[in-house]
């Protein structure tokens, strides 16, 4: 289904705003997350800095506009109560990437949740015209801050929608995917051979690719696991290969909604297009049996892992260029 959805999605077109503020990436109000303005609301997450100068990280916030009685397909770009959202799961999910590089995370016109189940009747029209705000935040940002710095795709769930549409408009075969360290993109299932250039990376140091999984309480099949993620390709975010089972030993660091970091907090075991994890040794543990799947904790679960990963990549990408240059 989720293929079908994003097939669909690569013939872009434009929509009208029907009366709502049309973003404009000149301006800085239209981002969350801009390293010359409020690049502070990361401080509090970053203790090594020494990367940042050098790589870029677009990030991709998921879907916040959920609210069952509201029947708009899309969320105005300047409507408060969803800025707020957007902004506090950004700084939540960006903060594991933020010591990789400068972040840059645009604030867009999000499609609703519903628009996933909904496609024929105003879904596919709704992210079509999300993916369009976040096409445009990454034109801007490519020509005005870019500079032939290496980037970093980063989102989770309809982040990671529109983070593959990105990867499939302006990187797959093309001139840009020589500057891609990784696209992070958890929360959605992608088929292995998604791309006609960009690989599935299998090593935790490999570059010019991408990676992907979705976490499930361990042993548990929803029928969403059925519809949108098995026999999809999948990372183990704590070893970053395809090992089938990694003990909580290995396991980095899960930032909580305490703001609290827990260490060796799961097991996690790989199952065809999930990664399933034992109950989080975190505080109110008891809550996590009444979830199905950890959708929402897709990047937080890992975050440490993240965070580690993302900068080894980074240096490994770094130590080629340097190879590359040396070269007679």
């Amino acid at each position: 289904m989720l293929r079908i959805l994003l097939i669909s999605l690569i013939f872009i077109q434009q929509f009208t705003l029907n009366g709502q503020i049309k973003a404009d990436y000149s301006n800085p109000e239209h981002w969350l997350i801009l390293p010359e303005d409020n690049q502070k609301i990361l401080d509090p997450y970053i203790k090594d800095s020494a990367l940042i100068s050098y790589a870029d990280v677009f990030y991709i916030y998921p879907t916040v506009f959920t609210d069952k009685k509201n029947e708009n397909w899309n969320v105005s770009i300047d409507d408060d109560e969803q800025q707020k959202k957007a902004l506090l799961v950004t700084r939540l999910q960006s903060s594991a990437w933020a010591e990789s590089g400068r972040t840059y995370a645009p604030n867009y016109t999000q499609a609703h949740i519903r628009s996933y189940t909904e496609l024929e009747s105003g879904g596919r029209k709704a992210l079509l015209r999300a993916y369009n705000d976040v096409k445009q935040a990454f034109i801007y940002y490519l020509e005005y801050h870019n500079n032939g710095r290496p980037i970093i795709i980063a989102g989770h769930s309809q982040g990671s929608t529109h983070g593959m549409l990105l990867l499939k408009e302006f990187f797959d075969g093309k001139k840009l995917q020589e500057q891609l360290i990784c696209a992070y993109l958890p929360g959605i299932g992608i088929q292995e051979n998604e791309f006609e250039t960009i690989p599935f990376l299998k090593s935790d140091i490999q570059t010019g690719g991408f990676v992907s999984w979705n976490t499930f309480k361990r042993r548990y099949k929803t029928k969403k696991f059925k519809n949108w993620y098995e026999g999809t390709v999948t990372i183990n975010p704590v070893t970053w290969d395809q090992q089938k089972y990694a003990s909580r030993e290995l396991h980095q660091g899960f930032l909580f909604w305490d703001d609290k970091m827990y260490i060796k907090s799961f097991h996690t075991h790989l199952e065809n297009g999930a990664v399933w994890i034992s109950l989080p040794k975190v505080p109110f543990r008891s809550m996590a049996w009444t979830l199905d799947d950890y959708h929402i904790g897709d990047v937080n679960l890992f975050w440490k892992d993240i965070q580690i990963n993302a900068k080894n990549r980074v240096r490994a990408y770094q130590q080629k260029e340097i190879a590359k240059s040396q070269k007679p």
